[in-house]
């Protein structure tokens, strides 16, 4: 028997038969994809490919998210908890990203082909206390009409050194060498075909991240509500598979989806997400480059105790100069106060106007 996402499936047939993984993994998909449509709507490494987009994969680029310097830094080399550089214009380049303060970039690009643009790709962040989750990190790329593959490409592409090395870490649960094949989007859904590397360890009795990372890769886009999974060409599903199908097996109980990993935060700054935690109370931390505690807020989700529900929340703070510091979000334990279900990572902070 397999089971994964709630999901159980008998196989003894296949046993005998003796089908490979990749069999397998399109009988669960196809059951994971009918438990997809029931779901309520309210969220080294591979390789990059170029594949040969087929239907419509560009869309507009969806991210409000801003690198906090120059193109090539993506995210500090740094350890939330303790305390980042206080000056990134003249720290270590491994650390910080070359910029002055006053360098900071606007918050809402502007798609332009001539310049730059920004995508999201999701990535497994770690935890010290097992609370692990996705997370999603920024991506400045060249402008292209196709952003969707572009995303793709950087999701294939895995973390970079710095996501690696900060503490907690950034990691991965698609299989080296894995190419996309094709991609195309008709009617909200992206049919992503990708090469059976994709497919390689991977366990239905305990599944990993590797197939939330796509869809909410690509669900970030506007006009993509779910994915459904082609390998080698072999459609691999009997349905697309949404966010919320994902939620209970990958997200944190309390999933920030903007700011993004050292992303600039702007100020304030707008915390926004999902979570699932009791009566839908929890509290919003941002900390400078010290680790001193600049503000620390109450936040409440649409829905909450047994189910996700979605919040947005404003935070201003103060710092003298701009910085990087720490988002924090946590729920404080029932039993003795202290701090619960923690997620943290580097943000880019700046000065009120």
């Amino acid at each position: 028997m397999l089971e994964a996402f709630g999901i159980r499936i008998e196989v003894p047939a296949m046993r005998a038969a003796g089908r490979s993984p990749a069999a397998l993994i399109v009988t669960l998909l196809a059951v994971l994809s009918l438990a997809a449509g029931c779901s309520p709507s309210s969220g080294p490494l591979g390789t990059p490919s170029t594949p040969a987009p087929t239907g419509n994969a560009s869309v507009a680029p969806p991210s409000g998210d801003a690198t906090p310097g120059a193109p090539e830094a993506s995210g500090p080399a740094v350890t939330p908890s303790a305390a980042p550089a206080t000056a990134p214009a003249t720290a270590s380049a491994a650390t910080s990203p070359a910029v002055s303060p006053a360098a900071a970039p606007a918050a809402s690009p502007t798609p332009d082909l001539s310049g730059t643009t920004i995508v999201r790709a999701y990535f497994v962040l770690g935890s010290a206390a097992g609370h692990s989750g996705l997370a999603p990190v920024l991506r400045e790329i060249p402008a292209t009409v196709g952003v969707a593959v572009a995303a793709m490409r950087q999701l294939l592409a895995g973390p970079d050194a710095r996501e690696q090395s900060a503490s907690p870490a950034m990691s991965t649960a698609v299989p080296a060498a894995t190419r996309l094949l094709s991609l195309s989007i008709r009617n909200g859904v992206a049919t992503v075909d990708v090469s059976g590397e994709f497919a390689v360890g991977y366990d239905a009795a305990a599944p990993d991240a590797r197939y939330a990372q796509v869809v909410y890769t690509l669900t970030q886009f506007p006009t993509v509500s779910s994915v459904a999974f082609e390998l080698d060409g072999q459609p691999a599903g009997a349905a697309a598979i949404t966010r919320a199908a994902l939620r209970d097996a990958f997200l944190p109980t309390i999933f920030v989806d903007h700011p993004a990993w050292g992303a600039a935060a702007g100020n304030p700054v707008t915390v926004s997400g999902v979570a699932n935690v009791f009566e839908a109370q929890f509290r919003i931390q941002v900390k400078d480059a010290s680790g001193r505690i600049l503000v620390d807020q109450a936040a409440q989700a649409g829905c909450g105790t047994g189910c996700w529900g979605q919040f947005s929340t404003a935070l201003a703070y103060t710092v003298a100069s701009a910085q990087w510091g720490t988002l924090r979000v946590y729920d404080l334990s029932m039993k003795d106060g202290s701090a619960v279900d923690v997620t943290e990572y580097p943000v880019w902070l700046t000065p009120v106007g």
